[in-house]
């Protein structure tokens, strides 16, 4: 079981000496270099895992509030989000993928907008992109949000060799894949600090699973992060 935050919840040099792995969740907005990759790499100890969010120019529309951290070219506004398989989202793919190899990423996770609907279009695309993108090392995660049926995110994740990505909280996990990723956004919002009940009911829902990433995302999410693997013990990386 490895157990980690949504972005480095503390100081660097301390994150590492605490948690065995973290999500990259500010490369949603903007890529880091590779030079800062490469340095966060060195400065990992043996052993520590990175995951990477992909980068929004894939995933979202222009027109999402989120583009405010976003620095593109306004020329490429309209060929952005939903998996469309243009130039600008090949670009925006090349340049994450090179940011996850730099890092040694274990798993990169592409997290949808409620916007994204599962229309037969939306599916289209999603099928387009994954089965044309260049893969690497890493597994591809898939966090699908909204009314997608549970019956068809399984589908589509063993068609398209990925790794579906949900709050376990707040939706019935599918169990596709060889790893199970679940990222824990408050169940009331960011300030939402996790209940000892909810912490259990977590350890219950990870058990017998294989190779699982716990993965905290909540303003408490440092501490939330470290009571849950206190409750897990020797299970816990």
């Amino acid at each position: 079981m490895r157990v980690g935050c949504c972005g480095f919840a503390t100081a660097q040099e301390k994150y590492f000496h605490t948690f065995s792995c973290v999500e990259i969740d500010s490369s949603f907005y903007h890529l880091p270099k590779i030079e800062t990759a490469a340095r966060w790499r060195a400065a990992a100890p043996e052993g520590f895992e990175f995951c990477l969010k992909a980068w929004q120019v894939i995933t979202h529309r222009a027109s999402s509030p989120t583009y405010r951290r976003t620095r593109l070219d306004p020329r490429e506004h309209e060929y952005c989000g939903h998996f469309g398989f243009n130039p600008t989202i090949r670009w925006a793919w090349n340049e994450t993928f090179a940011v996850a190899k730099e890092l040694g990423a274990s798993l990169v996770l592409f997290q949808c907008p409620q916007s994204f609907h599962p229309k037969k279009e939306n599916i289209a695309r999603l099928r387009r992109f994954f089965e044309h993108a260049k893969r690497g090392k890493f597994h591809m995660g898939w966090e699908p949000r909204g009314k997608w049926d549970a019956e068809l995110v399984g589908s589509l994740c063993r068609e398209l060799d990925l790794i579906p990505v949900c709050n376990p909280l707040a939706t019935q996990p599918v169990a596709v894949g060889k790893v199970c990723y679940f990222r824990l956004h408050g169940t009331t919002g960011p300030q939402h600090r996790h209940t000892a009940e909810e912490l259990e009911r977590l350890r219950k829902l990870s058990e017998g699973r294989q190779a699982t990433y716990c993965m905290f995302n909540n303003v408490a999410m440092r501490d939330d992060a470290q009571r849950f693997r206190k409750l897990l013990g020797p299970l816990a990386r």
